[in-house]
């Protein structure tokens, strides 16, 4: 399943743990389940589970259905990514043991019918098996996001479609617009990593939907859009960088600036994650770009983040410090082959070289040959030859690289329990090296309390993302408003 971070890890203890887990069952039969269905049809329904992946809890759907002469059929839900519906493959059932084939997402999952309520599992993807134990549901799971707006609503809503010129493809997206004539001030919002929707949708929150929804209610009109190869956009996502993401978002910009609605002298770029890095980026080269909002936005180069993020999560999940320290050292490594070497290929030949000379005296009674092996692939795998090209760029960029050439107004917000682009070193980096350079207009602000997708939160790691209820913080909301309506 797609879990949204930056970068992978080789975190053995942790990772082990997940891999190695070994499940007990303590039934001293089989139990009765109800007499007069078929074994099929005592199976069919929806059933959840928990999937945990460094650190992240995932929920899974099954829903189980008997189609002609006894056969079953499967669909699967990831509630907490905001996926619904994904057609499974061949699924069978031979006495007590289910497994089911997801060819679309490379995956499968095996289990054994325990009770009438229960199966005891797995699930399998890219090389990698993780416990995935299922519970039958009586009603359907239904997810809380208060923040979420639903029609009719007190502004125009717009489908789009605009070409990226230099890709020859046209992209998809939303325009929300206030009552009246205008020209009312306008930004886009641009995704953070990973292919998204218009809506950001991930771990069943649309942030970008209510973003759009709040500013448009203040008077501010918003274009939010589908990724490349996502939704009603074209072309592809396989091999491209942030600086082809860019190259969407600039077509998106320009499609705004042409509006004879928008304010010509007040249209911006709102972007998250490393949607903030690709603002910035557009304010660099751009001189139409009349202002850019960064929402935990990177400050620092790519390898930095990544090895800060790797530390930091490790630490608050738990991890010992000789894991933590094993990991930055092996990561560090890593990352500097994926520097030097332009091929995965290369980078693969090396990587293997080094971990096999790294842990060649540490086979012990905690990592057997077979764990390290594990962990090599689970390694290479986290970096398929389509995103080899992002992930290069992406350590090898320095935004300390723009400073000098961003002249408009900067607002720049991180969370202060954000996991993934550590507040205080980020914002500090973009606030001392605009203001070193000469830009004067530089708001930075650290909000209390949120996380990565500024969310209030307990820890801030990614395990709570769907489990908390509100999207994105109200405070956070009218701050951005204000400032965009005080230019």
């Amino acid at each position: 399943m797609k879990c949204r971070y930056f970068g992978p890890s080789l975190d053995l203890k942790l990772m082990n743990r997940l891999i190695r887990k070994i499940h007990l069952l303590y039934f001293l039969g089989a139990a009765v389940l109800t007499m007069g269905q078929s074994p099929a049809e005592k199976v069919s329904g929806s059933w959840m589970g928990k999937l945990e992946v460094s650190g992240t809890q995932l929920r899974i759907v099954f829903h189980l259905k008997v189609e002609d002469q006894d056969q079953l059929s499967a669909t699967l839900d990831s509630p907490d990514q905001g996926a619904s519906g994904i057609g499974m493959g061949e699924v069978t059932l031979q006495g007590d043991s289910l497994t089911i084939e997801a060819p679309v997402i490379r995956g499968s999952y095996s289990g054994v019918v325990a009770t009438d309520t229960s199966i005891v599992g797995s699930w399998q993807q890219a090389g990698r098996s993780f416990p995935l134990d299922l519970i039958k549901q009586e009603e359907e799971l239904v997810l809380i996001r208060p923040q979420e707006p639903h029609p009719p609503y007190p502004y125009e809503e717009e489908e789009v479609s605009f070409l990226n010129d230099p890709g020859k493809f046209s992209l998809g997206g939303t325009i929300t617009r206030p009552f009246g004539e205008g020209p009312f001030p306008a930004v886009v919002l641009v995704s953070g990593s990973g292919s998204q929707n218009r809506d950001e949708e991930i771990f069943g929150h649309k942030p970008f939907k209510v973003i759009a929804d709040f500013m448009t209610r203040r008077g501010i009109m918003v274009l939010r859009y589908d990724d490349r190869g996502i939704g009603s956009s074209g072309g592809s996502p396989v091999g491209a960088t942030s600086a082809d993401n860019a190259a969407d978002a600039r077509a998106a910009f320009e499609y705004l600036l042409e509006r004879a609605d928008a304010d010509s002298q007040r249209v911006g770029v709102m972007g998250h994650s490393e949607g903030g890095m690709i603002a910035m980026m557009m304010a660099s080269e751009y001189e139409d770009v009349d202002f850019i909002i960064s929402l935990a936005g990177p400050g620092v180069d790519g390898k930095t983040l990544l090895l800060d993020q790797s530390e930091y999560i490790s630490r608050l999940s738990g991890a010992p410090d000789s894991v933590v320290k094993d990991n930055k050292v092996v990561m560090e490594r890593v990352y500097d082959l994926m520097i030097s070497n332009e091929s995965r290929e290369g980078w693969a030949r090396e990587v293997l070289e080094f971990t096999s000379e790294y842990y060649r005296n540490r086979v012990s009674a905690e990592f057997s040959e077979e764990d390290i092996e594990q962990s090599r692939e689970n390694l290479l795998g986290s970096v398929p030859e389509s995103a080899y090209p992002w992930m290069r760029y992406f350590i090898r960029f320095d935004p300390s690289d723009l400073w000098g050439r961003i002249h408009c107004p900067v607002l720049a917000m991180n969370g202060e329990k954000d996991c993934q682009v550590l507040a205080e070193k980020n914002i500090e980096a973009i606030r001392e090296g605009l203001i070193s350079a000469g830009n004067r207009e530089v708001t930075t602000r650290i909000v209390p309390g949120v996380n990565h997708l500024f969310q209030p939160c307990y820890t801030g790691l990614p395990a709570e993302y769907g489990t908390i209820e509100i999207t994105f913080d109200p405070e956070s909301l009218e701050f951005i408003a204000g400032w965009i309506l005080a230019l």
